[in-house]
């Protein structure tokens, strides 16, 4: 008799309540905060949820299992989202649905062009948005049919996710203004800012995605700035 577990797990079936139910989505998203996100938006829509936080994390877990949906970030701490798009879409069995996210919506035609059957926007809060996202891309037949129930409700991270981003980019600039590190810092730290709905957390990683990288000045007052809300709370 074959030792496999999943011989005797029955398929949950989509509810109109529960569009994504049965389907395993594997997020690969370096931000807390944004991870917690969608937690929350797939325990609503009945979907299981994997997470890596990288490159070298996401190939494992896609040596251990096909997702149903994988969704890439587009700016990873060990590389390029387009780049795991790109070497998903060539492999055997194939993943039904692989979308890009960023908070830098002109990376949506990068993510295209890789392979990807869609693009979400941070912040990524909608419950329909991201059912719809999910749903208009997979294959017709594979669609649960019937009506759904259409939400207008969002989700709300914890904000203990948000401390360990700002700890998480706190961390990162320590490293000091590498031209290596500033790209994915100014990267991170805007979707963090989108995600939070924090105006001044996007205009300090404006600052540090200047060209020719963030002068002192800069650099200072983004440090400053990340330093101060991780010691006073004021961002939790």
């Amino acid at each position: 008799m074959a030792d496999d577990l999943t011989t005797f797990i029955v398929p949950r079936s989509a509810t109109p309540e529960r569009p994504l139910m049965g389907l395993t989505v594997l997020l690969v998203e370096d931000s807390r905060f944004a991870s917690e996100a969608v937690r929350l938006l797939c325990l609503r829509s009945g979907a299981r949820i994997r997470r890596a936080d990288c490159l070298a994390s996401a190939h494992r877990h896609l040596q251990c299992y096909r997702p149903s949906v994988v969704i890439v970030d587009m700016g990873l701490p060990d590389g390029s989202g387009c780049d795991l798009i790109a070497e998903i879409r060539q492999m055997v069995p194939a993943v039904p649905v692989v979308l890009g996210i960023s908070g830098d919506s002109g990376l949506r035609a990068d993510a295209m062009a890789a392979g990807a059957d869609g693009f979400l926007d941070k912040p990524v809060e909608s419950l329909a948005q991201f059912q719809q996202a999910i749903l208009n891309a997979m294959p017709a037949d594979e669609r649960p049919q019937g009506l759904r129930a259409l939400s207008d409700s969002v989700v709300e991270p914890d904000q203990i996710a948000l401390r360990d981003d700002l700890q998480h980019i706190s961390e990162v600039l320590r490293e000091g203004r590498k031209s290596q590190v500033m790209p994915y810092a100014a990267h991170f730290l805007a979707g963090v800012a989108l995600s939070a709905h924090d105006r001044a957390l996007g205009d300090a990683a404006a600052r540090l995605a200047r060209i020719g990288g963030p002068s002192h000045e800069d650099f200072s007052h983004v440090s400053g700035l990340v330093a101060a809300r991780l010691a006073s709370g004021d961002a939790f």
